[in-house]
């Protein structure tokens, strides 16, 4: 009777415990200079995808190379947004807009010279690469980059948008 018991109360309780992280608070700013704060980041109800970056990381642009010749098809698929963010400390912000227009990316971009938002995501390894769902919860995390790796995550935001 108390194993019972014990076990029905963990499953009440398991139950109350949210399943998937949401965004956490932090306040970035746009390659404009725009603040925005990163627990308000949407797709109107569509999932997206946040992938953190750095001029300097080769895996970083080859990644986000790869996905900009898709985007447009993932986009008309499933209405996916790319939010790339920047993690170029304050000296090498300037290279930022250079390397986005040199590449023709066509993602939103977020600027985080701290690294406070990626910490605050316990990311440690860029590329580092969440998929957020319409409800704003963290469903995917991913660390690194090896080609073709774009693929598994369209087809989670496909699994998403079933």
């Amino acid at each position: 009777m108390k194993k019972n018991f014990l076990f029905f109360l963990l499953l009440v309780l398991s139950s109350l415990l949210p399943v998937q992280a949401q965004l956490p608070a932090v306040t970035l700013k746009n390659m404009n200079g725009v603040e925005v704060r990163t627990d308000t980041l949407s797709n109107g109800g569509k999932p997206f995808i946040i992938d953190f970056f750095a001029t300097w990381c080769k895996p970083c642009n080859r990644e986000l190379d790869a996905i900009s010749e898709v985007y447009e098809e993932w986009q008309e698929e499933t209405g996916v947004k790319i939010i790339a963010v920047s993690i170029d400390q304050a000296q090498n912000i300037n290279k930022v807009k250079p390397l986005v227009n040199n590449h023709n990316w066509e993602y939103e971009i977020l600027l985080d010279p701290n690294s406070e938002f990626l910490r605050a995501l316990s990311g440690q390894m860029i590329p580092y690469t969440l998929i957020v769902n319409g409800k704003g919860e963290i469903v995917y995390k991913h660390s690194g980059y090896t080609d073709g790796a774009e693929i598994e995550l369209i087809e989670k935001v496909r699994e998403l948008i079933k």
